[in-house]
């Protein structure tokens, strides 16, 4: 009646063992460490910088725990703070000699202490929150209605452009605040420049209009067209930042949209708010540049060695200047040099899609798509140019990096291929970087603050001394209360509380103060099941059944009982899930894996111990679950 089959034994124990073994991380705290990502996006952080590390710290003699490569970069964990220091000042020695051009951040970090052991089951601690661990906190509204201007005066361009191609004269195109205004000498000519730009440019709305006998169109963005530009501006945006917060050694940043128009930026750990502005707030921006010449492939028309080897002795010609590619997989090594001319074609305005994609023969390309006005500068340059090089230029912090430098094999316009690529994710990073850089649309600071490291110390004792005392509490009342069978419950709580944490850890949750009350929360709602399940087993007592039969059916009774209260506030939890955003949804996370893990705990781990305990004894006299045993 009373006996669980052995597999269930067998399940409870494994449950166990992997919750204690994915909540030990959290109880080893945090040691000294330095960070080394990428300060320019054409630069990675991989494993020959990893290498260099190591032997460079190995070199200057500074002892070193640990060594890490994931997404961030390359992480070094250190036994104290002077140690950190020291290893810090080595390693920006190593990979920035010269200052002015860092390829390279070096920050001090935190490193979770965890064993070798643990890291490599993929045991990790929770990431802390800004209140726990402290950082900066920036509140940013977009500009949308820049977003939309911005657009509008890159359709004035283009729309000229298409009527210059269809021989429709105009007497000129303005915006006057969210329209443009396109006047002409007659209305013939304007009903058919109506239905030119209608064609090319579904996104406008166009309406005839006469001033002062002047025929007018009068162009706006759709309704539905603006949201679009408004969501993609900050996606965009969100994108960018995601790209710049690995410079500040940030481990679980929090970036995200709040209501229309407004980017939550949070970043744990970082204290130099004048640093973390700079960062997120830099633009970058792309330019086209013809090859003048290289040392590379003698089939183009641009290859010239010894213009070359002069521009590296420092004989550059008027006009030009020496740039050298990036290298990939070589740590920001220089790669091939070339001899550009300091002429911009086209700047990253122009461009309006890159995508990564493959070619005729299947190898990897990057698929660039430009607006009009871009496409016909782009035919006009390149006509002339075939067989010649043509580079394409990042531009951060006033530094020029070659991204890229391919042969142009034809004609190019709107729409062109780069190919020549190594691989289809070089080709996938390359199209990434060219939709990189400047944010779509203008942004303030509306809402900044600085929480302190000794704040979030004391926001982190406060909780956890919050959530031990209500687990004190409750502990002390059920033994009291229930005996034996309080103990039982207990168990079942201690039990629900190491799942709890162990499932945020396995999930990289990022802990703050409203998940320590949810955690508080869930471990009085999770001790109510035990309640409802021991008081049904003193209501069959009293009534007269036998000890073995009361705490069978009082299991199986009010287990439905605790499945309906646990699905109503579970409901209530996925809501706040779906529909809150920043606190709301870290408390809600939180909430719903603590009613999953009550429901586990004192349902079956605390049946399985009654089981353990009493379902081997074929004559039960009595059941210690009161004041006296229930006979």
């Amino acid at each position: 009646m009373n006996r669980y089959p052995i597999w269930v034994y067998l399940t409870v124990a494994v449950a166990l063992a992997l919750g204690l073994l994915y909540t030990l991380p959290n109880f080893y705290g945090e040691t000294p460490a330095v960070q080394v990502s990428s300060a320019r996006v054409t630069v990675k952080a991989d494993e020959s910088i990893l290498a260099r590390v190591e032997d460079e710290l190995k070199r200057a003699g500074v002892p070193y725990t640990g060594v890490l490569l994931d997404a961030t970069g390359v992480r070094v964990r250190f036994e104290s703070v002077d140690m950190q220091g020291r290893g810090k000042d080595a390693i920006n020695s190593l990979l920035n000699p010269d200052p002015a051009q860092a390829q390279f951040t070096v920050a001090l970090n935190l490193m979770a202490n965890s064993p070798d052991w643990l890291r490599s089951l993929r045991a990790l601690p929770m990431y802390l929150g800004l209140d726990l661990r402290g950082g900066v906190h920036f509140l940013y509204r977009v500009s949308l209605d820049d977003a939309l201007i911005k657009r509008l005066d890159g359709s004035s361009g283009n729309i000229r452009a298409q009527l210059r191609e269809k021989s429709l004269r105009h007497n000129g195109i303005s915006r006057e605040g969210r329209a443009l205004v396109i006047r002409f000498r007659d209305a013939e000519t304007r009903d058919r420049a109506r239905s030119v730009i209608a064609e090319s440019f579904t996104e406008l709305s166009l309406e005839p209009q006469d001033s002062e006998g002047e025929p007018r169109l009068i162009a706006r963005i759709r309704p539905e067209a603006e949201k679009q530009i408004q969501d993609d501006a900050i996606k965009q945006n969100i994108s960018t930042f995601h790209n710049r917060v690995n410079e500040l050694g940030v481990s679980e940043p929090v970036i995200q949209q709040q209501g229309l128009d407004r980017i939550l930026v949070q970043l744990p750990g970082v204290q130099d708010t004048a640093r973390a502005k700079e960062i997120l707030g830099r633009a970058a921006t792309l330019e086209f540049r013809m090859v003048d010449a290289h040392a590379g492939s003698p089939d183009s028309r641009d290859y010239d060695a010894s213009k070359i080897e002069a521009a590296i002795k420092g004989t550059v010609p008027m006009g030009t200047e020496l740039q050298f590619a990036r290298n990939e997989g070589r740590g920001g090594a220089r790669g091939e040099p070339l001899l550009l001319s300091k002429q911009i074609i086209l700047t990253g305005d122009r461009l309006t899609g890159a995508s990564a994609g493959f070619d005729q023969n299947q190898r990897s390309s990057v698929n660039i798509d430009l607006d009009a006005q871009g496409g016909r500068i782009m035919r006009d340059v390149t006509r002339e140019a075939v067989k010649r090089r043509m580079a394409v230029l990042l531009v951060e912090k006033g530094v020029p990096e070659v991204l890229t430098a391919p042969v142009i094999q034809s004609e190019l316009g709107n729409r062109f291929q780069i190919t020549g690529l190594f691989s289809a994710r070089e080709a996938a990073d390359l199209a990434l970087l060219l939709r990189a850089g400047s944010l779509a649309a203008p942004m303030e600071i509306i809402e900044e603050r600085t929480v302190g490291p000794s704040l979030g110390r004391d926001n982190i004792e406060k909780g956890f001394n919050s959530t031990l005392w209500g687990f004190v509490a409750i502990s002390m009342f059920m033994l009291v209360y229930y005996v034996a069978f309080g103990a039982f419950s207990v168990v079942a709580l201690s039990a629900n509380l190491l799942l709890l944490v162990a499932m945020l850890s396995i999930m990289q949750a990022t802990l703050t103060l409203p998940g320590i009350a949810a955690i508080a929360l869930t471990l009085g709602m999770a001790i109510d099941a035990n309640v409802l399940i021991n008081e049904r087993i003193r209501e069959e007592l009293r009534a007269g059944a036998s000890p073995q039969a009361s705490i069978a059916v009082g299991y199986e009774r009010a287990f439905g009982t605790i499945l309906d209260s646990n699905v109503t506030t579970l409901i209530a939890g996925i809501a706040l899930l779906l529909v809150g955003s920043g606190p709301v949804r870290g408390f809600a996370v939180v909430h719903c894996l603590g009613i999953l893990t009550s429901m586990f705990s004192s349902v079956v781990v605390s049946r399985a111990l009654v089981n353990l305990v009493f379902g081997r004894r074929r004559r039960l006299a009595s059941v210690p679950i009161g004041n006296t045993a229930w006979e």
